[in-house]
Formats: C-alpha cells, structure tokens, sequence
C-alpha cells in the first residue's frame, strides 16, 4: 500500500472515530440522522439533502467537499434503510 493511499485510509479511520464516539455519547443522533435519511430518501439530490439537514439538526457535521468518511457515512444510511425495507 502506497503511502498516500495508507494516509488517506488513516484520515476516514480518524473522521469515522470522531463520529462513532459522537454517538456514543448521545444515542439520539443515530436515531435522528435515520430519520433524516428517511425523509429525503428518493429525492433528486437526497445526500445532499441528508447532509445538510444532518449538519443543521445534529452535532455531526457534514461539510461541503464530503471527504472519504462523509460518503460512506451516507452510503450507509441507504444501507441501513435498504435493510429496514427488507423487513417489510
């Protein structure tokens, strides 16, 4: 593994501890941004609109230029509703 490609997999590992002890220390947050992804799921643009409304109403923040972090978090957000579609 190249050295850049091994510093930039440090970076999404950093961003996503950031955001795991985020919502550790308040559980409302998972909850809030499945909400969210809920809401704006189909919509033209819907990650944007996630990560916006996300950045507004949470203590995550989602900024303009989505690092390598951002987009799997938004990713992962399809994912989980995409398994709660497939419950029902």
């Amino acid at each position: 593994m190249s050295t850049a490609s091994e510093s930039r997999q440090a970076k999404v590992i950093a961003e996503l501890r950031v955001f795991i002890k985020k919502v550790l220390s308040d559980p409302t947050v998972a909850v809030k941004c499945v909400e969210i992804a809920r809401k704006h799921r189909g919509k033209p643009n819907a990650h944007q609109l996630m990560a916006d409304e996300i950045s507004a109403s949470t203590t995550v923040r989602i900024p303009e230029q989505w690092s390598e972090a951002d987009k799997m978090f938004l990713d992962i957000l399809d994912d989980v509703l995409d398994d709660e579609e497939a419950l029902y």
